[in-house]
């Protein structure tokens, strides 16, 4: 019994993720990736390294793009709600975004102002939350005496 168990530990296997997995984790659109890194799988070490010591083609990805929705909407400063509401569906390059920003549309201010609402009430609430669990705490404090 004592072998079995040692040999089943001893034995690990390495965790892949699938190409569009790790592109997301990477930050970076699938379709723009090398075709072997499309093709392949990725383990969480090779993941590692890529973050680490990312290579020419994701240097170059992460500055100038194309980027998908998340990064997109970070890089203006909405939410992935907020693009889709502007009529951004399809990936921008970096040039593209600075062109937004630099022409700043109605719908892109409208959305910049939402999210800084939604920031603004998120911090409210968690400093509500931190007051009522000081509160709680004084009494469970007084309580105990």
């Amino acid at each position: 019994m004592l072998d079995t168990l040692d040999t089943m530990t001893s034995h690990q296997n390495t965790q892949t993720m699938k190409p569009a997995t790790a592109a997301k984790k990477l930050g970076v659109l699938l379709q723009a990736t090398p075709t072997e890194f499309q093709e392949g799988v990725v383990s969480r070490s090779e993941l590692n390294a890529l973050q680490a010591d990312p290579p020419q083609w994701l240097q170059d990805l992460r500055r100038t793009g194309p980027h998908p929705r998340p990064v997109v909407a970070a890089k203006l400063g909405v939410s992935i709600a907020g693009l889709a509401r502007g009529g951004i569906t399809e990936p921008l390059t970096t040039e593209q975004i600075d062109a937004l920003k630099d022409e700043m549309p109605g719908w892109l201010r409208q959305e910049r102002a939402t999210q800084a609402e939604v920031r603004k009430e998120a911090v409210r609430i968690k400093e509500k939350q931190a007051e009522q669990a000081q509160k709680r705490a004084a009494r469970t404090a007084e309580d105990a005496r």
